[in-house]
């Protein structure tokens, strides 16, 4: 299986449909992100489920548990393959949205964003390192029965040592060369994979490539 998942995170569901369609022979699945959903909400989901790949529906629900439960219950029908959660709602939330989840539904937990740093962490009032504040969120998404986390190239070569089994999402992948933009944490495609990313996250490398196609062909060549 081809474990990189194209973030779709474009405005216009026709500009994202037809990126979709021009690159779906060398991606793995669609992510499509909270900008997407609250433009086209299922409507626009199930537009992009035509084009034949699993759905990443990557939402961050992050609530009092009954809310996050019944969120999770009214996007049944969309059938995704991928959910994601903010770890830090705590274990009951987790719990609850596990439980409300589809049946071949992966839950997720977002652990820590790509796009903070240890600077941003502290003025949060965490303190400690990026490094150990993924690995005690890992800790409390495994014990609260999730699939996985999401977290950065950084950690989930150590997240994976602890976690054998688990599902984890990688985001803010750049592969060499290329422009980092606003991610602070980045590692290349194949790094990630090679530590034990079990999903590829990569969106601007391919949607803002001069040549979708011949970009998105390269990373899989990599992998």
């Amino acid at each position: 299986m081809n474990p990189v998942y194209l973030a779709l995170d474009l405005p216009r569901i026709e500009a994202a449909r037809a990126l979709a369609e021009k690159v779906k022979g060398h991606v793995g699945g669609l992510k499509l992100g909270l900008e997407f959903f609250c433009q086209h909400g299922h409507h626009g989901v199930h537009e992009i489920a035509q084009v034949g790949l699993p759905i990443f529906l990557d939402l961050k629900f992050h609530d009092i548990p009954n809310t996050v439960a019944g969120a999770m219950q009214a996007i049944h029908v969309l059938e995704p393959a991928i959910v994601t959660v903010h770890a830090g709602g705590g274990r009951a939330m987790m719990e609850d949205a596990k439980a409300a989840a589809g049946e071949h539904t992966k839950v997720v937990a977002v652990t820590m964003l790509t796009s903070l740093d240890e600077r941003d962490l502290a003025r949060t009032g965490v303190s400690g390192s990026a490094h150990d504040q993924v690995l005690r969120l890992a800790e409390l998404a495994q014990d609260a029965g999730l699939d996985g986390i999401v977290c950065s190239g950084h950690e989930v070569g150590e997240v994976h040592k602890r976690w054998k089994h688990g599902f984890f999402v990688v985001p803010g992948l750049r592969p060499a060369g290329s422009a980092v933009g606003d991610q602070k944490r980045v590692v290349t495609p194949r790094k990630a994979r090679d530590d034990g990313a079990s999903v590829l996250v990569i969106g601007r490398p391919i949607s803002k490539a001069g040549d979708p196609l011949a970009a998105a062909r390269a990373i899989e060549e990599t992998l």
